[in-house]
């Protein structure tokens, strides 16, 4: 169970980075 939840963060962190990695650009610009 535990690991299952582990991947399931990995997936959550991923995606928060993408949205942080998208307005990084912009406020860079």
């Amino acid at each position: 169970m535990s690991s299952v939840v582990k991947k399931r963060r990995k997936k959550i962190r991923k995606h928060k980075y993408r949205k942080l990695k998208k307005k990084m650009r912009h406020k860079n610009k």
